[in-house]
């Protein structure tokens, strides 16, 4: 029998268009979800001349199912039908976004969903003289760069989103956190988790830091650890399932070896 939520309050952080699959799931398994995005995503028209190299280069690689979304207005409405070139995704999402907007996808990360994972693919070790183009959101990680290059490859960005600190009404969360309403906190971003905590203070961080913290990746751990967080459990893969699966056993006394 699949343990359940038990009326467990959850604060999903996702940014509130990518939230509501996890929230029904939690929902599905007794919980109740609070919604507190603290990640605005926004469209960025990248420079004409960034689009054409992409559309001209021997790889394009994508970080995240949001860079498919937003690639889709740069590229004009429609992904093009790329001659020659190969199609990276970072995991699995990334990976049916693209097939869902009509993309064959050449490389997935058979293991981690990461920069790591996917360098580690055997399509991405003889890079040199290959241009490779990276959709991503402004900024972000350099390690997908830094090491195809180092395989001698050309690497250019396409940014084709940012991502913001909303404006949020905080009464609710310090009040949720006060009187101890809250029994996890999901987060799948390191930018996420600190934009969280930058917008507290005092009594309500500390509140914040004792709750079960439930991340996707162990970068993010990391971080958290690196915040103060006490009860931090690591969800094997950064899908939806897998951080449902992850809170159920925290929540449930069975964690062990996930969380520290």
């Amino acid at each position: 029998m699949i343990a359940g939520l038990n009326g467990a309050r959850i604060l999903v952080t996702r940014p509130a268009a990518q939230a509501e699959n996890l929230c029904e799931l939690i929902e599905s398994r007794g919980g109740v979800p609070v919604r507190f995005p603290t990640l605005e995503i926004a469209a960025r028209q990248p420079e004409a001349q960034a689009v054409q190299d992409a559309e001209t280069g021997d790889w394009l690689i994508f970080t995240s199912s949001n860079a498919v979304d937003f690639a889709i207005p740069a590229f004009g409405g429609k992904m093009p039908g790329w001659r020659g070139a190969r199609i990276a995704a970072v995991g699995a999402a990334t990976a049916d976004a693209l097939r869902r907007a009509g993309c064959a996808v050449d490389c997935v990360p058979a293991g981690e969903f990461s920069s790591e994972g996917l360098l580690a693919e055997p399509a991405l070790q003889q890079v040199a003289g290959l241009r490779c183009t990276i959709v991503r959101g402004v900024g972000g990680r350099e390690k997908l760069a830094d090491g195809l290059r180092v395989r001698g490859a050309t690497v250019a960005y396409l940014e084709v989103y940012s991502r913001n600190r909303p404006a949020a009404d905080i009464g609710g969360l310090r009040a949720d956190l006060h009187a101890q309403r809250l029994a996890a906190v999901t987060a799948t971003s390191v930018e996420a988790l600190q934009n969280l905590v930058a917008i507290l203070d005092g009594e309500a961080i500390e509140r914040l830091r004792q709750i079960g913290l439930v991340v996707a990746s162990e970068r993010i751990g990391q971080n958290a650890e690196q915040l103060g967080f006490k009860r931090i459990a690591v969800s094997p893969q950064p899908t939806d399932a897998a951080i449902l699966e992850t809170l159920t056993t925290l929540l449930n006394g069975e964690n062990s070896g996930g969380s520290n």
